[in-house]
């Protein structure tokens, strides 16, 4: 009976700085990590995801300086922000933003009793292993966090969307202006050269450049190159 008056107080959410700290070891959900709640970021890409790779041309990347661990909470505000004020300046089919990260990390709670009585029913350290809180990204220094591909003119605005998005992050990062053509891994000199002469094709937001290897009996002739189109990672024009 007295048991049943002591009450197990509702705790908030912990403050992220909680967990922003990588230790340990990765811990997944499986079947043996049971009971994770549901992340809070669903959307990955957001405004012209289907335009093709020749649409949008610029592209700026938000980039991590820290190793540390990103709740989807905040990974989730962090998409509202920019997207928000891309939608809002820049119009919502102007660009494409995309999240690169992805929480698989499962974050524990131990919790305890904050009530009258609770020092007679908990164990303190004992059986401390916690049950499943939340989920969180981690990630390394240089590691792009959010990219936006759009056009030339509206690159300074996806610049002021990540600047705004920052603020939903813990730790540092970095704005950086891509010299790559779109999503894609090709310069853009390269793939304005590639285009040109029909060797780059669209491949949905990325693109691809013939080689010059494969059997010609399986290849329409307009995709024959006679020439590799890179060496040891230089494109050869």
């Amino acid at each position: 009976p007295q048991f049943d008056r002591i009450k197990k107080s509702i705790m908030a959410r912990r403050p992220a700085r909680c967990y922003r700290v990588i230790k340990n070891k990765p811990y997944p959900k499986s079947r043996y990590c049971r009971g994770v709640p549901d992340p809070k970021i669903r959307i990955y890409d957001a405004g012209m995801k289907k335009y093709s790779v020749d649409a949008f041309p610029a592209c700026v990347h938000l980039v991590s300086f820290e190793k540390e661990q990103v709740s989807s909470e905040s990974l989730e505000a962090g998409r509202i922000a920019a997207n928000k004020y891309m939608v809002k300046n820049a119009g919502k089919d102007a660009f494409h933003l995309r999240v690169r990260l992805h929480p698989f990390h499962v974050l524990r709670i131990n919790k305890m009793l904050s009530c009258a009585g609770a020092d007679r029913l908990q164990q303190g350290m004992r059986g401390a292993f916690g049950k499943p809180q939340g989920v969180a990204s981690r990630i390394s220094i240089g590691q792009v966090m959010l990219s936006i591909r759009t056009k030339d003119v509206h690159a300074t605005k996806a610049v002021e969307a990540f600047r705004r998005a920052k603020f939903k992050f813990p730790g540092r990062q970095q704005i950086v202006q891509s010299t790559n053509w779109g999503f894609t891994k090709f310069k853009r000199d390269d793939y304005v050269k590639w285009k040109a002469s029909g060797r780059a094709l669209p491949d949905g937001v990325n693109a691809k450049v013939l080689s010059h290897h494969g059997l010609l009996a399986k290849r329409p002739v307009e995709h024959i190159q006679e020439t590799a189109a890179m060496e040891y990672k230089r494109p050869l024009h």
